[in-house]
């Protein structure tokens, strides 16, 4: 399988019979799948048919789809209410002695509501069945253009994050080899941290402070860090190569990430260890926002 960004657009076009339709598709960032329909009257039967399919394909991602259909050939025709007109006559007739008026001329009585009725042409139920069918083949048409396009994208994301990671893993190599980490380093801090201490007072324990050095040095070491870094590198990777929907992982993972970048620079007490724990946290974070498009 392969990566799949959730960003992605689609547009397919169709006609059966007196109907032409284009179906519009437009997917974005979301936590689960939700595909938000907008059909014309006396569509609504393919809501449905378009939710279940693409259920079938995509786990993620705010689906925007829209259908625009019109119909050929289809003239409306206008027709006279007779009953309504005849019963505005009476009407009139019954109050020309009553009261002085004009008497009512044809335009001032075809423009009372209801005098003037347009009729929509009739539909034909096999000829919209057919367009329906049509309809919902073209929505598959489309849904496949997207998962296209959101598949193309998920490569061009892992090839990003692949590099993320090989610049997480040369961060990490440099943080092992860093001079503040060698023996010979922590053993002079420590040494000098401990002269300072026996300076000031002549009631410390030496030997005492021996254990107490031992104990700081243990504290200060990222070695656990470090390692678990590397095991993070190599499940990503892992991810990324087995591909499918693993975007909720990989972010999970992003998480962890960080967490070991930070408690190795609250652990450092050397400034280019510190300062490479730094630069990884910024790599942490833009691989944990492409992580945030995928599926």
């Amino acid at each position: 399988m392969v990566l799949s960004s959730m960003t992605g657009f689609a547009r397919s076009h169709g006609a059966s019979g007196p109907y032409t339709f284009e179906w519009e598709l437009k997917s974005v960032n979301a936590k689960g799948l939700d595909l938000r329909l907008r059909l014309p009257p006396g569509w609504d039967e393919l809501e449905a048919f378009a939710k279940k399919r693409a259920a079938e394909v995509l786990s993620r991602g705010t689906i925007y789809a829209s259908l625009n259909v019109k119909r050929a050939n289809a003239l409306s025709t206008v027709r006279v209410n007779e009953d309504v007109l005849a019963s505005i006559v009476r009407v009139a007739a019954t109050l020309t002695g009553k009261i002085d008026a004009v008497a009512p001329s044809v335009d001032g009585l075809l423009a009372i509501k209801g005098v003037i009725e347009v009729v929509e042409p009739e539909n034909d139920e096999v000829e919209d069945k057919a367009a329906k069918d049509a309809a919902a083949a073209a929505f598959d048409r489309a849904l496949a253009q997207l998962l296209d396009m959101r598949r193309r994208e998920g490569a061009a994301l892992g090839q990003i994050l692949e590099q993320r990671m090989d610049e997480i893993e040369q961060l990490a190599k440099k943080a092992e080899a860093a001079p503040g980490r060698k023996p010979d380093a922590v053993k002079a801090r420590l040494a000098e941290q401990i002269a300072a201490l026996l300076e000031t007072s002549d009631r410390f324990d030496p030997d005492r402070l021996n254990q107490e050095a031992l104990l700081i040095a243990a504290k200060a070491d990222v070695r656990e860090e470090l390692d678990r870094i590397a095991s993070h590198v190599a499940q990503a990777r892992d991810m990324i190569a087995k591909g499918g929907p693993v975007g909720r992982r990989l972010d999970f993972l992003a998480q962890e990430f960080n967490r070991e970048v930070n408690t190795c620079c609250s652990k450092s007490n050397d400034i280019e260890l510190t300062n490479t724990g730094l630069e990884m946290k910024n790599v942490v974070e833009q691989f944990r926002e492409q992580v945030q498009n995928l599926e």
